[in-house]
């Protein structure tokens, strides 16, 4: 049987396909830009951290979500598995910070802090879910 989604999940999925979309624009655009156009001076700070302001508002969009949600159980679950998120994130980043700077493993760009952060919250979620069986 498929769960009816809440008026809160429907909001974020709204507000993250707009930041998402922004992101994708901002990020093709500066390619574009840097690829095509020698930049100088302010511009290339403004045009390199262009496509992060969109994430700012994925960030804002589940702030929100968890503002709004009214089914505490969903909400407990969305906090615990952001909560295991940021744990892992910050367990891997400083593991992998004290291997480059006393071995020579390849450096990892900070961006990726954000997919890393998306993709423990998204493998752990399912175990959340499932402790409360």
């Amino acid at each position: 049987m498929r769960q009816k989604c809440s008026p809160a999940a429907i909001k974020y999925t709204r507000r993250l396909f707009v930041a998402m979309t922004l992101y994708v624009v901002a990020i093709l655009s500066v390619c574009t830009i840097f690829a095509l156009h020698r930049v100088h001076g302010l511009a290339i700070y403004i045009l390199a951290v262009l496509p992060a302001v969109p994430l700012l508002g994925v960030i804002a969009a589940f702030g929100m979500y968890l503002t709004e949600e009214t089914d505490e159980f969903v909400r407990t679950v969305m906090v615990q598995s952001s909560l295991w998120a940021t744990g892992i994130l910050l367990s891997l980043s400083t593991f992998w910070g004290f291997l480059e700077n006393y071995t020579k493993v390849a450096h990892i760009p900070m961006f990726y802090a954000f997919v890393v952060w998306w993709a423990a919250f998204g493998l752990i979620q399912p175990l959340v879910y499932r402790r409360y069986r």
